[in-house]
């Protein structure tokens, strides 16, 4: 069943994310790190439904989303990026992605930290996010997705990994790209779970690494 909700926030929160507030219909619940389908209640545009997860938890009065906006792929989030309080967006009922199986390792790449956003505020609200590690690769340190609330959240068991640009001077940044001497060196019991989500190529590519050195990976494709 569909829903037609209002737009109640628009906040940025990089330069090219930003997070919408909707109104929650009665009786909607969700698991933390699921994902529901989402179109713009425009001409057009009903028909054109794209994944994005929840960034809220089921508690929560309303319904919030952190979307990264493409303009140049001419599409659904180009005109979500176009929006404002007041208009609406049509959203399906929640459907299952990445699970929490218990204390980890998180790779996200980009806006594949979606899912996760939810599944740590969650074990952080209940005063479980124990020993969970997040490395967060990013083309560049503007590009990080809610930066503060992760360190405040995970402290130094957040690693950021920068790929484009020389980091500057603070140990949680990490210059490079994720490969597998990078995990080597950031981890070392590979029998944990790790979850991972970003692009096709990074899971494809973190996947490999992680099997090689003897780990047993969840993995979601966030579709660009």
């Amino acid at each position: 069943m569909a829903h037609t909700l209002q737009i109640l926030d628009i906040q940025n929160v990089t330069h090219d994310v930003k997070q919408f507030t909707l109104e929650k219909p009665d009786g909607y619940e969700f698991e933390p790190g699921q994902a529901t389908e989402v179109a713009v209640d425009k001409e057009g545009w009903r028909e054109k439904k794209r994944p994005f997860t929840f960034t809220s938890l089921t508690e929560d009065d309303n319904l919030e989303f952190v979307i990264k906006i493409y303009p140049e792929h001419d599409g659904v989030t180009e005109q979500i990026g176009n929006l404002k309080k007041g208009d609406k967006l049509i959203v399906d009922e929640p459907w299952g992605t990445i699970q929490y199986k218990g204390e980890g390792v998180f790779l996200a790449g980009g806006a594949g930290i979606t899912p996760f956003i939810a599944i740590f505020r969650d074990l952080y609200k209940e005063d479980k996010i124990g020993n969970n590690r997040l490395i967060f690769s990013n083309k560049t340190e503007k590009d990080i997705i809610l930066k503060d609330d992760f360190e405040h959240m995970l402290g130094d068991n957040f690693i950021n990994a920068i790929t484009d640009e020389d980091p500057e001077g603070d140990h949680h940044f990490l210059d490079g790209f994720v490969d597998k001497e990078f995990l080597k060196s950031q981890i070392d019991d590979f029998d944990q779970p790790f979850y991972v989500c970003g692009p096709g190529p990074f899971n494809e590519s973190m996947m490999n690494y992680l099997k090689e050195l003897g780990a047993d990976p969840d993995a979601l494709v966030f579709e660009e």
